[in-house]
């Protein structure tokens, strides 16, 4: 889970434990339910922390679940940004980023649940993998790559598409989600502008493993 760098003494130590222990209490109701009505008492109670350590690291619920979604946007866009890096070729990057995303519904399902609930108004979020994403869009029309004339639309296009896949595997669980989300990235690249056979052939390579 990400997370800041170690306080420096007791004290500040004590107190950071205690934040987290309530934004991790947080992450476990949005992936359970997406149910932000819960009760302050019942969030302190999860993260076995007393309920007025509360309003010293939150004015209201909202602020915590913000913090909540934050955090796991931070370890989502770590987890699969870090896996891109040999990568150059925008179509690459998009396509790996599409099953990467998808393949976290296994790997990191307390994180996908938080997306499928919460997902669509982080879409342009300058947390998580928006950020890279949209970076791989506007190289990829620079260089030639996409023919795409608004990327910020074809961003929509991308984290739409993604939150209807982590859907579509939630409630039809007999699916085979790998084969899902290859499609799904080709059908992707083909709209970004790859020839068809070359789309099909990215959206198949083989991809490093998310743990």
């Amino acid at each position: 889970m990400t997370t800041s760098a170690p306080p420096g003494n007791r004290f500040e130590r004590r107190r950071a434990a205690t934040r987290q222990a309530l934004v991790r209490a947080a992450r476990q109701i949005l992936a359970e339910s997406g149910d932000t009505s819960v009760s302050i008492q019942a969030i302190a109670e999860r993260a076995d922390v007393g309920f007025g350590s509360f309003y010293n690291h939150f004015e209201s619920k909202a602020d915590l679940f913000d913090a909540a979604v934050t955090d796991a946007l931070a370890e989502y866009g770590e987890a699969v940004d870090g896996h891109l890096s040999g990568l150059e070729d925008p179509a690459e990057l998009v396509s790996a980023g599409v099953r990467l995303s998808a393949g976290m519904a296994e790997s990191h399902p307390e994180i996908m649940e938080i997306l499928r609930h919460r997902g669509l108004g982080q879409i342009h979020s300058a947390r998580g993998l928006a950020p890279w994403a949209l970076r791989d869009l506007e190289r990829g029309v620079t260089s030639g790559r996409f023919v795409v004339d608004a990327p910020a639309v074809a961003l929509s296009v991308l984290g739409g598409s993604l939150l209807g896949l982590l859907q579509l595997g939630c409630s039809r669980p007999d699916i085979d989600r790998d084969e899902a989300a290859q499609n799904m990235a080709e059908m992707l690249l083909h709209m970004l502008g790859v020839p068809r056979d070359e789309a099909r052939d990215i959206a198949r390579r083989p991809l490093p493993d998310i743990r």
